[in-house]
């Protein structure tokens, strides 16, 4: 019997496919073209480390081949230059003090880095002492929350420590899966001074259902003060890259409709996302698909809208992008 996301996978392609024959949108290497940088770009979704630090890293595995390597502001800027990256917003993967503080300090002699969401419990009991240690950095712009620190969401700790967050300002980049967008709602209205950035959009159970996750986002995309980060676009079929824009489009253009031009956002899930695609195909999916939109909408996209999510620190290469 097939299983449930075979047949998913199936309807996506007929869904969305309009070239001849699914043998058309796979190959080993991506056709799309290597589209002339639209813009000048922040990349809002990186993750910087080295496993060669004293201490090491919780993560990644020492067994994953693609991932565990240094992966620092340098190796980011050569990949990225000729798609005139000019910054970018780390996001922390564990939620160490240690690992918090290394980038913070990292940042300080690496203007590529124009802001920082750290991980920290909400619930935590010395939640506030490193918080206040690390909102002291203006690079620090925010904490990422998952979807089991979101079933605090009723404790006291929780509510009493989001509230510092809401008082300077801050955003809240929240991972999980669709299971978790009942508690973003409910963080987005009772914190309306919070900035809200769903990660890794679209999910990958709405592949091949875009009523379903129009349904799921409608509300939360209602809400002023939540942003959808573009950051999990590229597939693999039958273990290959799918090549044709065609097959994105449906998907990009239902988030961009019910999020409206000034609440997408671009993150590239770097170096994770070498797991599906490298950096310049992911790049090119939707390089290609916002330069069909026009100057305005790309330019929002690809920095304008990170702005106004994060109120990143204009420096190094991206001093001069202060409006948005």
């Amino acid at each position: 019997m097939n299983s449930p996301h075979s047949r998913n996978r199936r309807k996506f392609l007929r869904e969305t496919a309009t070239l001849t024959g699914v043998t058309a949108l796979l190959g080993p290497k991506f056709l799309i073209r290597d589209a002339p940088p639209p813009c000048p770009v922040i990349d809002t979704h990186i993750h910087l480390y080295d496993p060669a630090r004293p201490g090491g890293v919780p993560w990644p595995p020492k067994n994953n081949a693609v991932l565990y390597a240094p992966h620092l502001p340098k190796n980011f800027q050569q990949l990225t230059a000729k798609h005139n990256v000019v910054g970018g917003v780390v996001l922390e993967a564990m939620a160490e003090p240690a690992d918090n503080e290394w980038v913070l300090n990292l940042a300080k002699d690496n203007p590529l880095i124009v802001g920082y969401i750290g991980r920290l419990f909400p619930a935590a009991p010395d939640f506030a002492a490193h918080f206040e240690k690390y909102a002291a950095d203006p690079i620090f712009r925010g904490l990422r929350l998952s979807q089991k620190m979101l079933t605090e969401f009723d404790t006291k700790s929780f509510a009493t420590n989001l509230q510092r967050l809401a008082d300077r300002q801050l955003t809240v980049d929240v991972v999980g899966g669709s299971a978790m967008l009942p508690d973003v709602l409910r963080l987005a209205r009772r914190w309306p001074e919070l900035r809200v950035v769903i990660d890794h959009v679209p999910f990958k159970n709405w592949d091949g259902d875009l009523a379903e996750l129009r349904k799921e986002l409608a509300e939360l995309a209602r809400e002023p003060n939540v942003y959808a980060k573009i950051s999990y676009v590229a597939r693999r079929v039958d273990d290959r890259p799918v090549a044709a824009p065609e097959f994105y489009r449906p998907a990009l253009d239902a988030l961009t409709e019910l999020f409206g031009p000034d609440r997408v956002l671009y993150g590239s899930n770097w170096p994770v996302s070498n797991l599906i695609s490298p950096y310049e195909n992911l790049f090119n999916i939707v390089a290609d698909y916002f330069q069909t939109r026009g100057r305005e909408a790309a330019e929002k996209f690809f920095w304008k809208n990170s702005r106004a999510a994060y109120r990143w620190i204009p420096r190094g290469a991206a001093k001069s992008l202060r409006e948005g």
